[in-house]
């Protein structure tokens, strides 16, 4: 199944006064503990409720490292941190900040792997990743878009895309809340 995303306009202008396109991934569904657990097994030697009872030991030993100031490395997958946010715009003296005054964020940055060229994949998640724009789902659309991870870019320069593959591109961390 690809990535579905759909196309949609800022609502502030740039530097030009040009509301300018983005792209936004859309999401079909939200998959469970119950249904990881059955795909995990299905994969390894592993009952459902064995693989169930792994995820949350490990949800529970990740907590307590975050919540000891360390961060979390699970290979081919990415760290977990936790990182504060001043609550506000901030403070105009160092004394004012404090642990109630923050906000506390999970975040998550993907591992990183080499490519052939040497050069650095940072997105290993999404690496082989194909994508079909949702409008040219629906009957008697004319949007060309669907593609895949790993080419370049092949943009026409009318929001839609030629017949060829599209990059995903930028960002290093996500923002898990």
């Amino acid at each position: 199944m690809p990535v579905l995303y759909s196309v949609r306009q800022s609502t502030i202008a740039n530097k030009e006064g040009k509301k300018l396109y983005h792209p936004q991934v859309k999401t079909t569904g939200v998959v469970s503990l119950d249904l990881l657990a059955e795909e995990v097994a299905e994969l390894s030697s592993l009952s459902t409720g064995d693989v169930k009872n792994s995820i949350d030991n490990l949800v529970t030993v990740m907590t307590r490292h975050m919540q000891s100031s360390e961060s979390v490395l699970i290979d081919n997958l990415g760290s977990f941190y936790l990182s504060m946010k001043s609550v506000g715009k901030g403070f105009l003296t160092a004394e004012e900040v404090n642990a109630n005054s923050c906000r506390l964020k999970v975040m998550f940055r993907p591992c990183t792997t080499r490519n052939s060229d040497r050069t650095v994949a940072t997105r290993s998640l999404i690496t082989g990743a194909t994508f079909t724009r949702i409008d040219s789902l629906l009957p008697g659309s004319g949007s060309a878009g669907s593609g895949s991870a790993g080419g370049g870019s092949a943009s026409d320069g009318s929001g839609g895309s030629s017949s060829g593959t599209e990059t995903p591109g930028g960002g290093s961390d996500a923002d898990i809340e």
